[in-house]
């Protein structure tokens, strides 16, 4: 009797330290960001529905994901074996044990009147879920992130598309005035990481902005000759700001590693790996890639301000695996899975670290 009894205390005390390795080693993530990578924040942020067509490949329903099915923070997700990030401001059966997502479409880095969901405001939002995680667990509730958890999660963050986009129109497309506030830009990136490792964050996964001056939607929209378009048929001055951005943001994101010698700062390069879609469309299966999958208007782009995608009147493709872009800004997610399994393989990250690797005891 006795020997199982020690038995029992034994198994006991194994699997509670095995329970306990699981959870220093699992991965934690928390998302920064625009539309890029909002998985549902942007309908209860501004009580806006975005049901199907969004949504229709993977989900077969509306997911408030701005695509037909997942992003590239999905895919991120899958290869780490973690459930999809839940919204931070989902408030019906969240799952908040893997980390959250703060992200809200049509976000910038400051605070607009039509964008309130800034960078500083998601930032101030964990602070709020931080804190309040701590609370419960002090209260002794269970499957809350506690404070090692906060230490070692990865912090990504992927904004800035919508500042250069809002600065360029203001700028009857000139890149001189953008290139002016990307400085300004990047204060808010710098701030907040630095207030995100002033609260613990250590690791930090940043991506800079993609080709703007490729996508159908930004092509319809501005009357162009050919001498505004480079070798593939993209948007020069829009790239051109795109660069100047991304430039800027490797140079912070070396900054702060020289600052923060304790934290690692990933800088992934997704400008490259889009562009490259564009320019090398057929090696990956796709076609016509200025045209948009869902959306009005038909050749050369198939978009129109008034009739997009969902909208009376929208048309779509026979096949959106075909299709780099799915709603004229937003990518399909073909493409998506594309951009993800390049950023898997590390080289188009500096330092080039694999993802998993940050939670490899």
């Amino acid at each position: 009797m006795r020997s199982i009894t020690l038995l029992y205390v034994f198994l006991c005390i194994f699997f509670v330290q095995f329970h306990h390795t699981l959870q220093s080693t699992s991965p934690i993530l928390f998302n920064f960001g625009d539309s890029n990578s909002d998985t549902g924040g942007y309908v209860p942020a501004l009580g806006i529905y975005i049901g199907l067509p969004y949504g229709n490949t993977f989900f077969l329903k509306g997911t408030s994901r701005w695509c037909d099915g997942r992003l590239i923070i999905d895919f991120l997700c899958e290869s780490l074996k973690l459930k999809f990030l839940s919204p931070f401001l989902e408030s019906l059966a969240p799952d908040f044990r893997g980390g959250a997502n703060f992200a809200i479409s049509a976000s910038k880095t400051v605070i607009e009147l039509y964008a309130p969901f800034s960078l500083d405001v998601q930032v101030k939002q964990f602070f709020r879920f931080q804190l309040r995680s701590l609370q419960l667990i002090s209260e002794g509730h269970k499957d809350m992130i506690n404070e090692s958890g906060f230490s070692r999660a990865l912090y990504m963050i992927d904004i800035g598309q919508n500042d250069l986009l809002g600065a360029l129109y203001l700028s009857n497309l000139t890149a001189p005035p953008v290139i002016k506030k990307i400085p300004s830009i990047l204060a808010e990136i710098k701030l907040a990481v630095q207030n995100l490792y002033k609260f613990g964050g250590k690791k930090f996964w940043i991506h800079n902005t993609g080709p703007l001056g490729c996508v159908p939607r930004e092509l319809a929209r501005h009357p162009h000759n050919n001498t505004d378009l480079d070798r593939i048929g993209c948007y020069k001055v829009h790239n051109v700001v795109s660069m100047a951005f991304n430039k800027g943001l490797k140079a912070l994101c070396e900054e702060l590693r020289s600052t923060f010698i304790d934290a690692t700062i990933v800088y992934v390069d997704i400008y490259t790996i889009k562009y490259d879609l564009f320019a090398n469309y057929k090696r990956y299966g796709f076609t016509k890639p200025h045209k948009a999958c869902c959306g009005f208007g038909g050749e050369p782009n198939n978009y129109n301000v008034k009739a997009t995608c969902g909208q009376p009147g929208y048309t779509m493709c026979d096949n959106v695996t075909q299709y780099i872009v799915w709603d004229g800004l937003h990518y399909s997610e073909a493409a998506n899975r594309v951009v993800a399994s390049r950023i898997l393989s590390t080289t188009f990250s500096t330092p080039p670290i694999t993802l998993d690797s940050f939670w490899i005891p």
